[in-house]
């Protein structure tokens, strides 16, 4: 994916961009992505929180215990209420862009779908990427 990224709400108000390689890419199928979505999964790309900024606007915050049993900070529009990135709590200094508000998400490639253990039957999954039941390593 090309650098840098660049991305925003559905109705304009918040924009934000980051700098660099990212980190990871990848289809989230836990229980708290497909509230979020109101999908299957959430389609994420990891960025350094260093490299991550709000350019435009000021996000909306939700708190929630994740699967993960940590907290985790949703971040969405207050205006539109577009689903733009999170703060995992188990990352440190990591933003999980979700990849429906970046300006090109034609250039998204998952590299392996986590939370498989919570996917929907009817969810149809790319049998050429990994598999995590939950987080890697966890």
């Amino acid at each position: 994916m090309s650098t840098p990224i660049f991305g925003g709400c559905a109705c304009g108000a918040i924009r934000y961009s980051a700098e660099g390689e990212p980190l990871f890419s990848m289809n989230c199928h836990c229980r708290d992505c497909q509230r979020e979505t109101g999908s299957a999964y959430a389609a994420v790309l990891g960025v350094p929180g260093a490299t991550f900024k709000v350019t435009q606007g000021a996000p909306k915050y939700f708190d929630l215990t994740a699967d993960s049993g940590h907290t985790t900070r949703r971040c969405f529009c207050g205006d539109c209420g577009s689903p733009l990135f999170g703060r995992p709590g188990t990352g440190g200094d990591l933003v999980t862009i979700r990849v429906g508000g970046l300006d090109d998400p034609s250039a998204f490639r998952p590299s392996q779908d986590i939370y498989t253990s919570s996917a929907q039957p009817w969810d149809y999954m790319n049998p050429d990427l990994p598999k995590s039941a939950k987080l890697p390593n966890q």
